[in-house]
């Protein structure tokens, strides 16, 4: 395919070449049997799908080649067919000026080698085939890229990141860095000292010119806080603020901008709106240069700032070693001369220049002023009113950077030198190398501002509307005030997220001591925090939490001198956060139990769980959402009635819910005990559950520090009290069966009473029978029994009847039975043949047993027996007597 398209691209050239020398009646083919490049492409796309489908008709790799690999006819011909391919591969590689022996490879590596040639030939081939492709369509790669106006391209930097490679072939330059070493803090210096409090920063104006509104009462009074000898120990901005509280005085002007009302009716003339011959700038060799670090010099300057009507400014800054940081160098530049001023010994008395700076016909030009404003303020109380950023008019313009070095090359042809971008600007005496980088800042930047202006109103057609709004855009910059880095109790959270890393409830802990440690020893000793402690080596510690000091050193490479002097105190606080709970927490905002949204379903058979047909409305009503345990249900303030839809409250629970405290105490100390073993069999965690009785605070339950919050998320241990109230409980149900034994014991005593006192009153058998008797006036007398006869056996009911008898008449006398005159003989051992009495001994069986039974002997003599009953044995439990069938 790809030489197909190769050998079209290059046949439309040729053809394109040899039309002028054929007729023009006369038409030539392309290729024999060919009219066109089209008709060849047509037949070659075709020959390759027809070779495509025939491929996909050959055996398999696998079982079925193997097979067919067997027969010495198919393995023949593949080989055949294979050689000739490599040879047609190898032709295609030759004409694209590729390596092309496909045959002569080895055995072992022989495919991987092959597979390697084509992969690379492919490539080639593919290549030519754009070129071609984009040189028909109109588009030559041999040419240089159209650039838009003004671009440049990356500077690269070449075997090291303090060397740059040059454009015309010379020796690369190497950068200088500089840096101070062993030298005095220049806060030392300092009339009035730094003031790194914790408090918000007040303005340290006291004297406003070109005011149209005047300075509130507070800052022209500020001087006079000397002579409050109360205030001398704390810190100047907090001692202010006291006094404020003290006299009830308004703290809005103490924060606000004190040349807001100038700038809100500043008003850009017409001459500035209108466009301008840029005035070119002399050459740097020949202008002046004068280094400012007296009094009287800087009055000079400032007199001499008022005479011009506009002047370029920019500032030198350092950070690293103070905590707020420290302006260093002010440039300042007019059409005729460069000022250099030093700062850092005028630090007190640059408020002079606030005459110059904040005149509304002066223009100040600045170069991303966002900065610059800022440290004005709170190194020397400036500001400015009538600014220019060139930075804003830079994006206004859609140029290709921002940069203050692409402006410099773009509009004066000039590389900007960035070898000292990375110095020490504390260093006194200023080498002259740094003095020339610093004016080259300001030098030319008039320049540019003429030429932005001109362009502005060009782009604009002559109008002035995108003039207008790089105005108004650098007066927003001048309305910006400082304000001081205040640390809260929050203040490691956004230093957290920004790390984007994922933190346990320890490594939390240890974060926020980390941090707070070295803000305070920051703001202590007037070093950056990232002199104190990087944060980089903050994350480490916090994660690793080492047991040890030596732990601590290890997680920072290099050392930093603060971390190496409080080792110690850096241990301890590890150490601390070492104790807390470890869970894993999340820094993302607080999860509050909201109302979702109701969900209604066009469908009326549906599984409250079952979200594929349900849509939320806009307008729908709040639904109960569902919890976790059983004890938050009371906290969902949803009204039930207002859900319109079916909705399963969700609740994860674990066997049954906790019986009540009522059911409890109804229940007996056998309920209660049969209800411990059911529940030992349903549930054997339950010592482990949520106790129903006590008491959680609920701000307890979502502080992850509390123990309660931890409990909760898993399972509850089985409190003190719970224990002492169920022995309680056991106790009461004791005394309780007890008390129950005892009444129903009296009522039992009580029913005995009544029951004796009832069968008082009612005669019994006897005195019935006795009063019967009196009345016949005849007396039953006993008869007396034949010999031979036995006594019958009384009845148990007789028995039980007569012991009622003597119970119920207790008031009767004993008479003993008189034996004389009952017949001896019963107890003999001769009996009588003709008794009629029944003998439950005698049975009535056929004249055979009785043989038998008459012919058996007695081994027990009869004084052994009862005196009613003779001995008998029974013969039913004996095989031979069972009867017979």
């Amino acid at each position: 395919m790809a030489s197909l398209k190769n050998k079209k691209a290059v046949a439309s050239s040729k053809k394109d070449d040899t039309n002028s020398d054929v007729p023009e009646g006369e038409d030539k083919e392309f290729c024999p049997g060919y009219k066109d490049v089209d008709d060849f492409v047509k037949y070659g796309l075709g020959s390759v799908l027809l070779a495509t489908k025939a491929s996909g008709g050959l055996p398999q790799a696998g079982d079925d080649f193997d097979f067919y690999r067997s027969f010495p006819g198919f393995q023949e011909f593949c080989e055949v067919q294979g050689d000739q391919l490599l040879l047609c591969m190898s032709q295609i590689m030759q004409h694209h000026s590729c390596r092309s022996r496909m045959r002569d490879c080895d055995k072992l590596t022989g495919l991987e080698e092959r597979f390697d040639l084509v992969v690379d030939s492919n490539d080639v081939i593919l290549e030519k085939v754009g070129i071609l492709l984009d040189e028909a369509d109109g588009v030559n790669r041999s040419q240089q890229p159209v650039m838009p106006a003004g671009f440049q391209p990356p500077k690269i930097v070449i075997s090291s990141w303090n060397r740059k490679g040059s454009s015309s072939g010379s020796r690369s330059e190497t950068f200088r860095l500089l840096q101070a070493k062993n030298i005095q803090r220049p806060q030392l210096k300092f009339k009035e000292k730094v003031d790194n409090s914790n408090t918000p920063f007040i303005p340290k104006i006291f004297i406003k010119p070109n005011a149209l509104k005047p300075l509130p009462s507070y800052f022209t009074t500020k001087h006079m806080r000397k002579e409050r000898p109360e205030d001398l120990d704390v810190p100047a901005a907090l001692a202010d603020f006291i006094h404020h509280q003290r006299t009830q005085e308004h703290i809005e002007d103490m924060f606000a901008h004190p040349y807001q009302f100038e700038l809100d009716h500043l008003t850009v003339p017409d001459s500035l709106l209108s466009k301008t011959e840029p005035k070119m700038y002399k050459p740097i060799e020949e202008t002046p240069c004068s280094f400012i670090e007296t009094l009287e010099d800087l009055v000079a300057l400032s007199e001499k700032l008022n005479e011009v009507s506009e002047f370029a400014v920019d500032l030198e800054h350092h950070s690293y070693r103070s905590f707020l940081g420290v302006t260093c160098l002010m440039q300042i530049s007019t059409r005729e001369q460069d000022f250099i001023i030093d700062t850092l010994e005028l630090r007190s008395e640059m408020y002079i220049l606030n005459e110059s700076f904040t005149n509304p016909s002066t223009v100040k030009v600045f170069h991303g002023a966002d900065s610059d404003i800022e440290w004005l303020q709170r190194d020397f109380g400036l500001y400015v009113v009538n600014l220019f950023d060139t930075h804003q008019a830079s994006r206004v313009l859609n140029l290709a950077r921002n940069s203050l070095d692409h402006l410099l090359k773009h509009y004066c042809g000039t590389d900007a030198d960035k070898r000292y971008q990375l110095a020490d600007w504390r260093i006194r005496p200023l080498p002259d190398e740094m003095a020339h980088y610093a004016r080259s800042d300001t030098h030319y930047l008039l320049y540019i501002y003429d030429c932005m202006k001109a362009e502005l109103l060009d782009f604009n057609h002559g109008q002035p509307g995108l003039l207008q709004s790089v105005w108004n855009k650098s007066k927003d910059i001048s309305l910006k005030k400082y304000a001081k880095p205040i640390f809260t109790e929050e203040s490691y959270l956004e230093v957290q997220k920004k790390q984007k890393r994922s933190f346990n409830t320890q490594q939390l802990a240890a974060f926020r001591l980390l941090f707070a440690w070295r803000d305070k020893l920051a703001r202590q000793e007037d070093e950056s925090t990232g002199y104190v402690l990087p944060a980089h080596m903050m994350i480490k510690i916090s994660e690793e939490l080492p047991k040890e000091p030596q732990g601590i050193i290890a997680c920072c490479n290099p050392v930093p001198p603060m971390v190496r002097q409080q080792v110690n105190e850096l241990h301890l606080l590890v150490q601390e956060a070492r104790e807390m709970p470890l869970l894993k927490v999340e820094i993302a905002t607080p999860k509050t139990k909201g109302l979702a949204p109701t969900r209604t379903t066009k469908v009326t058979l549906f599984g409250p769980h079952d979200t594929s047909r349900v849509h939320i409305a806009d307008d729908e009503l709040p639904v109960k959402q569902g919890v976790l345990f059983s004890d938050d249900d009371h906290k969902s303030d949803t009204d039930v009635e207002k859900i319109r839809s079916l909705v399963a409250s969700a609740k994860i629970t674990l066997f049954e819910e906790p019986v009540a405290k009522e059911i409890l105490e109804s229940l007996s100390v056998a309920q209660m005990k049969a209800r411990r073993i059911i529940e030992s069999f349903e549930n054997p965690f339950r010592m482990y559950l949520p106790s129903s009785g006590v008491h959680v605070n609920e701000n307890a339950k979502s502080d992850p520090s509390s123990k309660i919050f931890e409990i909760s998320q898993r399972w509850k241990l089985r409190t003190m009290e719970q224990q002492q109230r169920e022995l309680e409980l056991a106790k009461k149900a004791k005394e309780e069966a007890k008390q129950q034994a005892k009444k129903a014991a009296e009522e039992r005593r009580k029913a005995k009473e009544s029951y004796k006192e009832s069968l008082q009153n009612v005669a019994t058998v006897r005195q019935q029978a006795a009063e019967c008797a009196k009345v016949d006036g005849k007396k039953r007398e006993r008869v007396p029994s034949e010999p031979g006869e036995s006594t019958p056996k009384p009845s148990k009911k007789l028995k039980s009847a007569e012991k009622k008898k003597t119970k119920a008449s207790p008031q009767e006398s004993f008479k003993p039975f008189d034996y004389s005159q009952s017949d001896l003989k019963v107890f003999s051992d001769t009996k009588s043949k003709d008794n009629s009495q029944f003998d439950p001994n005698r049975q009535a069986c056929d004249p055979k047993k009785k043989k038998m039974a008459g012919g058996k002997k007695s081994h027990s003599g009869a004084g052994n027996r009862s005196m009613s009953y003779l001995a008998g044995t029974s013969n039913r439990g004996f095989r031979h007597n069972w009867p017979k069938r």
